[in-house]
């Protein structure tokens, strides 16, 4: 899997020299194609563009049958390429419909959020929701490339660059603790957001080739998100108090930490320093006690469960994590309630 961090026109026009395609189609939402795609523009080739509602709600197969429906009728053979112009929605929704298009075309990613730079763009997870479940429908298919430009980060709120701070967290707590140390020690607009760009997609990369279909270790990337994707999952048809991503992940982590220190896997000191600094970041999510159980419910759909099981990735120290481990509906109940505090 190629990732290239680079000016977007360079590492753009680098890749598509090296190449041969009947066609290009580039897929775009209505926030990328206004402040992403005249970025790119001028770097490609005649292609055809494809331009979609923005936000998690239309990551379904409504839209999917959208994007199937133009590129059929752009008459694009097995030999084109999808350019996915966008964020983690984009990247997943058009992955999945150009590894399902003819039975599967090249695609390259090109991710436009701090959270799809760091996380969704990496790793060949691709998938829509349905039902309402989160990514429930979906296939393991590697990009061509994904190529990255820090530039991007320039059209983002502060709020979508707090939710993709949250996986750049994750990465630290689960595999090195020294990083940790060093990014919990300073305030957002303090960090070094390309240095923890390469920095995340290293440890995301070197875990996928390890375990590409997440049949184990691959496992520990879902730390925060088991409660994380439930609590997401519940906020999201709530109107304003729906959560971003990074926002609902961030309140799974402190859950999950709370877990794992209940189980004697972390300190109270990690567990603090912790929980200090994602509420520092973040807030509090005001997560009502009588939807617990609603949330808790949600976790049944998680795609690491094993028949009944809810199986959780829980940190053992601040730059571990260990994965499939059996957690109850009680402990859940109790993590939402120390959070609720």
């Amino acid at each position: 899997m190629s990732v290239i961090i680079s000016p977007i026109s360079e590492s753009l026009k680098t890749f598509l020299e090296t190449k041969s395609y009947s066609k290009i189609i580039v897929l775009t939402d209505t926030n990328t194609k206004r402040f992403c795609y005249p970025v790119i523009k001028d770097s490609l080739p005649k292609h055809t563009l494809i331009t979609v509602k923005h936000g998690e709600e239309n990551k379904n197969l409504q839209t999917c049958e959208q994007i199937w429906s133009a590129m059929t009728e752009a008459q694009l053979d097995r030999h084109a390429l999808m350019i996915n112009l966008g964020g983690g929605v984009i990247g997943d929704m058009g992955g999945f419909c150009a590894a399902t298009y003819k039975r599967g075309i090249d695609f390259i990613q090109i991710p436009t959020t701090l959270l799809s730079q760091v996380d969704a763009s990496v790793g060949g997870k691709l998938g829509i929701d349905f039902q309402g479940f989160k990514n429930h429908l979906g296939v393991f298919t590697l990009p061509n490339a994904v190529l990255i430009d820090p530039v991007f980060l320039e059209t983002l709120s502060e709020r979508e660059k707090r939710s993709g701070f949250a996986e750049i967290l994750k990465h630290c707590l689960i595999q090195d603790g020294e990083k940790w140390q060093e990014i919990r020690r300073k305030d957002l607009a303090d960090q070094d957001l390309p240095d923890l760009i390469a920095h995340s997609v290293e440890i995301k990369k070197k875990v996928v080739e390890q375990d590409p279909t997440e049949k184990g270790l691959r496992k520990i990337l879902n730390f925060g998100h088991t409660l994380g994707h439930a609590i997401e999952t519940f906020f999201l048809h709530q109107g304003k108090k729906r959560l971003f991503h990074g926002e609902a992940i961030a309140t799974g982590m402190v859950c999950e930490s709370y877990i794992a220190y209940e189980r004697g896997l972390i300190d109270e000191r990690t567990l603090e320093q912790v929980e200090e600094f994602i509420f520092s970041i973040y807030g509090k999510v005001d997560i009502a006690e009588a939807d617990f159980d609603t949330i808790i419910g949600l976790t049944l759909q998680d795609k690491k469960n094993k028949g009944k099981e809810v199986r959780f990735s829980l940190i053992n120290a601040a730059g571990s994590c260990l994965y499939d481990i059996v957690v109850s509906k009680n402990e859940m109940k109790k993590a939402l309630e120390y959070y609720k505090g």
